[in-house]
This record gives structure tokens, sequence and C-alpha cells, in this order.
């Protein structure tokens, strides 16, 4: 490992990650067809179904022992009894549902959650297996209505759910934001701060570290949300937020809007200890070499763990490597 201070291997340079990892989706929605009873009926019939057990963590099955692996997709006879929930109809134009059940046993699968495969499946199934979790845990967390508190049942394919009144409700995501700030400086001694939250737990691989992020408070934009988390977590004062993306993050129902910002490692830190346990710089050259699986000092002796590939945090992080647009600098 290269000596604090000293400069670290050369960062090639690159454009980066161009969306992030469940940002993917070529998937036709057909939203048209919701609220067509006799058409839904009958797609059923002549469709396609991907079974996900939100008891077990969202799971569903797999095909293939390597990389890539695919979704396994039943006909509508093998598919356990339950609501299905329409996902939209395939480039071959077939219709695609998702249940919300035990997973069966299929000869040549296996189970995995999403946050283990989800940036391997290519973008079909990436924006089959996002869809179908996020309303899956949805409908979970809305069986009664909170205005009266009365049952409610899916309607409209799976995108609405009503009480016996007629009342109805639609899904919803929470909007929060991501935040990667970074002191602006080009090349391999370039810094980036990263923060260890306060609930996790120790884990005998290493300490880990990621991006600071919040929910979107009412009345606030995601910029204001930004600036206002940062400094409450460590007390930095943040410029320069720039947009990078978004993606759902349906853990259990969340849309994350990914930002850079960049900030003065001269100011103090002051940690929110009800959120932050630990806040660190580290140089470029750092998570260029953890990235690839090295091993870097996080404190302590520790080593660093950085987010996993399927995150927007995995994604800033690589944008901020690669990331050679005029302007970066402070």
């Amino acid at each position: 490992m290269t000596p604090t201070g000293a400069a670290g291997p050369e960062v090639p340079a690159g454009s980066g990650p161009v969306l992030p990892p469940l940002a993917r989706t070529v998937l036709d929605r057909a939203a048209h067809r919701r609220t067509d009873p006799a058409w839904l009926a009958g797609a059923w019939q002549r469709g396609r179904v991907l079974v996900v057990d939100t008891a077990a963590g969202g799971r569903t099955l797999v095909t293939g022992d390597g990389v890539p692996p695919a979704l396994r997709l039943l006909d509508p006879g093998q598919a356990p009894d339950a609501p299905p929930m329409f996902l939209g109809v395939g480039a071959d134009g077939v219709p695609l549902f998702a249940v919300d059940a035990a997973l069966p046993t299929v000869p040549g699968t296996r189970a995995a959650s999403l946050r283990e495969v989800g940036h391997l499946l290519d973008d079909r199934d990436a924006g089959l297996f996002i869809t179908a979790v996020a309303l899956a845990n949805w409908h979970l967390r809305h069986g009664f209505s909170a205005a009266t508190g009365e049952p409610t049942v899916p309607d409209e394919g799976g995108w609405s759910r009503v009480d016996p009144h007629g009342d109805r409700i639609w899904p919803r995501t929470d909007p929060a934001m991501i935040v990667l700030v970074h002191d602006g400086v080009p090349g391999p001694d370039g810094r980036c701060l990263l923060g260890n939250n306060a609930t996790w737990p120790a884990s005998p691989r290493g300490r880990r570290f990621s991006c600071l992020a919040g929910y979107v408070e009412p009345g606030e934009s995601a910029e204001a949300a930004v600036a206002r988390e940062v400094t409450e977590e460590v007390g930095l004062t943040v410029s320069g937020i720039r947009y990078a993306g978004s993606q759902p993050w349906p853990f259990p129902g969340s849309l994350m809007l990914g930002f850079l910002a960049t900030a003065d490692p001269a100011q103090p830190l002051r940690l929110d200890p009800a959120e932050i346990a630990d806040a660190r710089w580290f140089c470029r050259w750092q998570i260029t070499e953890a990235v690839a699986g090295g091993a870097v000092d996080a404190g302590d002796g520790a080593r660093l763990v950085l987010p996993p590939p399927l995150s927007i945090a995995h994604f800033l992080l690589e944008r901020w490597l690669t990331d050679v647009e005029p302007g970066l600098g402070p």
C-alpha cells in the first residue's frame, strides 16, 4: 500500500459508468392495459411469470451458476396462486407478470436476491426484477387504508389498491439523496469523504464506508437536502452540487438521487453520533486499490469495505474515479 501522502498509481482517464446499475430497463410497461381487466385476464393465460418471495428477502429463481445469471420465468400454470402484478410486455410481445409467493422447486435454478445478482442481469431482467420487488414491497406495506384502517385489495394489474368504499391508492416511492463529497483535486491524491453509519454492524471483513445519504424532507429540493444532510451528519459546507443519476432502491421503497459535491478537507469534521460512527477522507488511489480488491486501511487496522456493485454509492465512486469533465476541480 502506498504510504499516506505519497502519490499512488496513476488513475486511468475515462468517462465512468453512464447509468447506475438499477437504472437500466428496456421494458414496455404498457400502462394503458392496467385498467382493462379483460385484456389482463387473457394476457395472463399467454404470459410469463416471475415469482418473488418477499418473506425470503425478495428472492427469485435464476438460472446459471456463473456470470451472467438470468431470471427464470414460469408458465402461468406453474406459478403459485397469488395476486398477479402486471409488469409489462416484452420485446417479443409476451405479457410479463410477477407474483409474491414462496419460490417453487424448479430444476436447474437457484434462489437469489436483487442485492446478489441485480448488477449482473441484462437490462430486461434487471428492469423486471427491480419492478417486481418494488411493487411487492409496496403491496406488503399497504394492506390497509391509511384513512379508515379498512383492508385494501389489489387492482389495476397490481398498480393500485382499493378499500371497500372504492377509495384508491397508488404506489409511491420515497425520494432520498446520496452524495459523494470530494475535494475537487484531480489525480491520485484527490480525496473523497466517506462515512461509517452508526447502525452498521461490525464485520470480520473490515469496516464499511459509503457516501452520505438521507431522505428529502417535505418542502425541500434534492440539492437542498444534499447540503443539509452533509452539514447535519459531518458538519461540512459543500458547494458545486452536481446531479449524477438516479436509481430505484426497493428496500423497501426509495428512489435514490445521486450527486457529487465539493468540500474543503480543511474544514473540521463534526459527526452526528446518532448517524455517523466515523468519517474519513480517502485518496483516489486508495479507492482505486479498494475497488480492485486490495487491502486499504480504514483506521485502527481495519480493512476498508466499499459499497456493493449494485448500489448507487458504488456508481458514484466509479464516476469520481474516472471523471475528467471540465470544472470538476474546486
